[in-house]
This record gives C-alpha cells, structure tokens and sequence, in this order.
C-alpha cells in the first residue's frame, strides 16, 4: 500500500513545510482539501514546495465552478508540479452547495458524470481547437475556436471521485482513475460496503478491472505514546460527524447507533465543535479512526492491506489548538518515515 499525507498548517508557509517533511518522510501523495483553504491554491502552495510527491486534492468541490474552469486550474497545477497533479473531485453534500454556495446540487451522480466528462473533453480538445460539442441534463458544453497556446500534458491528467454511498461509489468504479473515501472509513465498511459498488462500476465499464482503479481509504490519524492522549486529539473529527443524520447508517454500520445519538444530544444542549470530543466514546474512536501508539497505528494500517491500494492520513485538528495539531502532525510525519524506512 502506498502511504499518502494529508498536511495541515496555520498558514501556507507552515502547510508547506509539513508537505516538504512528509515527501521527505516518504509520502507519495501529498493531499490538500476544500473548505478553510480552496484546494487549488493550497495545491499550488504544495507544488512549489516538494518536487517527487503527487499532489491531491481531495476534493475540489465539482460544482462550485465551472468543468472548464477546473479542467484549467488542473492543467496549471500540473505544469506547477511537473507532471504530479492528481484530480480529486467530488460533490459535496446539498447544504453545502446550495447554501454556502449559491449553486443547485439537483441529482449529484448524473451531474458530476456529465462534469468529469467535460473536463476529459476539454483536456483532449485544448491542444488542438478541436469543437467541443456534449450535450447532457445537467452540463452541457459547446466550445468553438478555442486552443490553449500553452503546454498541455501528453499523458492524462488522473480524476479520482470522491464518494460514500452507492451510486456515487458505483459511478467512481465506472469513470474513475481513483476512489477516495470519506475521512471516516473503517476496513470492514470498506470491504462491505464500498468495494462491492466499486466492482459493480468497474463492470460496467467496457475493459476495465480492478487494478485500474487506486483505491485511497482516508483515515483521521492521532499518534501519541499515550494511547487515551491519541483518542482524545481524534474524537473531535468524530464528534463532528456525528452530529450529521446523513451519516446515520454509517455509525449503525459499526454498532454506534446510541453513540452517535449520545453526541448530537450533546449538540442539541448546546455543547461546541471544541467540547463534541467530550461526548465521544473510545469505542467510537477506536472503530472509526487510527488512533494510539505507533505501534498501534501501524496495526491499524496494514488491517486495510489487500482491501486498499492507497492510505490517506491526515492530523486531527476539530477542537485542537495549533499547538496540539502540529504534535499530532510531527507524530504521523515521523510515523511515515519509520515504515516507509526513510528515517532509517
């Protein structure tokens, strides 16, 4: 399995040191997110700061903007890296859209078929003018007399789909180079629920199998030698999950159905993202996250051996201070580099 990072800091300038330190530990993706941060800044942040590890994104929300202009911000981005973009793209949930945004989210699995479609579209047709001329329900596109008078890549871009329930994983199966996971995903929810849709998508696609698609499980990830100190800095991702009703067959999945319900009561009286960690049971943590020592973090890898191509860790940070954050992200960095064998 190919171990991947996630780096976190209070400003680009610190993000950047972590993803230096992580490429340097052995990482060969370095991911970045969409929600304090845009995703394709902090990438660009990420590509002048390393030169060997991929750079992620996970996700750019797909219909915030426009497919021609992410299938843009993608080719610069990989000019910037020297040929290591990875395109990670995923929908977001509703309220996010169309509150935050301004932006109808309709019915998301056609939508963003018809979006990575463009965007494939237009990555082929730049370098010559060729018409661009798709027609679809929800993103049609018609381009004439357009040919971008810079480099283009010779090999395609990679699109990976984030996704959690079934047809949109069916869909990451069918049309994707990769499948990234939700930051919660334990390895017998992956090995239940998601690969079965992951394999109905690959069939359903003319030649394709399952080593054509990276299967990216993203994990929460708390390293300390005090194991109760490791749960403590992870149960406020968890926390903040649980607040969600969406994610209520998630957590039944894994037996934590009064769990969760014990945490949004806590949310309903009233209690904050810093004081959620207060309601959240070990057993939750224990189920959902890698939390512990090193010892037990690495157990905790290799149980997605087999299941998973690629892990995606990523430092707790809901309800930490900056100083917490960063012994949590020094902790992992450190971690990587001991089983990738570059601090040896």
């Amino acid at each position: 399995m190919r171990l991947t990072y996630q780096p976190w800091g209070a400003t680009l300038a610190e993000l950047a040191d972590a993803g230096r330190r992580a490429e340097h530990a052995g990482a060969e993706v370095l991911w970045v997110s969409e929600l304090h941060r845009s995703a394709t800044g902090t990438a660009a942040a990420l590509a002048g700061a390393t030169s060997t590890a991929r750079i992620g994104t996970s996700i750019v929300l797909a219909f915030t903007r426009s497919p021609m202009i992410t299938a843009l911000e993608a080719l610069d981005l990989d000019e910037l890296s020297g040929g290591r973009f990875v395109l990670g793209i995923g929908s977001g949930v509703r309220r996010l859209n169309e509150d935050w945004h301004n932006v109808p989210f309709g019915r998301p699995v056609g939508r963003l078929r018809e979006t990575v479609r463009n965007i494939r579209l237009f990555w082929d047709a730049c370098a010559t003018g060729a018409e661009i001329r798709a027609d679809g329900e929800f993103a049609p596109m018609l381009v004439r007399g357009y040919q971008r008078p810079y480099p283009v890549p010779q090999r395609p871009i990679p699109v990976y789909l984030a996704a959690m329930g079934p047809l949109m994983t069916r869909l990451a199966g069918e049309i994707g180079d990769g499948w990234i996971s939700h930051e919660l995903c334990s390895p017998g929810y992956l090995r239940e629920q998601i690969l079965p849709d992951l394999t109905l998508g690959l069939d359903r696609a003319d030649g394709r199998a399952r080593h054509d698609l990276d299967v990216v499980v993203s994990a929460c990830c708390a390293v300390a030698a005090d194991p109760a100190l490791a749960r403590r800095r992870a149960a406020g991702l968890v926390g903040f999950y649980a607040t969600v009703r969406t994610y209520a067959d998630f957590f039944a999945f894994h037996g934590l159905a009064d769990d969760q319900q014990a945490v949004i009561d806590a949310f309903r009286a009233g209690a904050g993202a810093g004081q959620l960690a207060d309601s959240v049971s070990d057993r939750m943590v224990d189920a959902l996250t890698m939390a512990g020592t090193r010892d037990d973090v690495a157990a905790r890898i290799a149980a997605y051996d087999g299941i998973a191509d690629t892990v995606k860790l990523s430092p707790p940070t809901h309800g930490l201070p900056p100083a917490e954050i960063r012994a949590a992200q020094d902790e992992i960095i450190a971690l990587i580099g001991e089983l990738t064998g570059a601090s040896a």
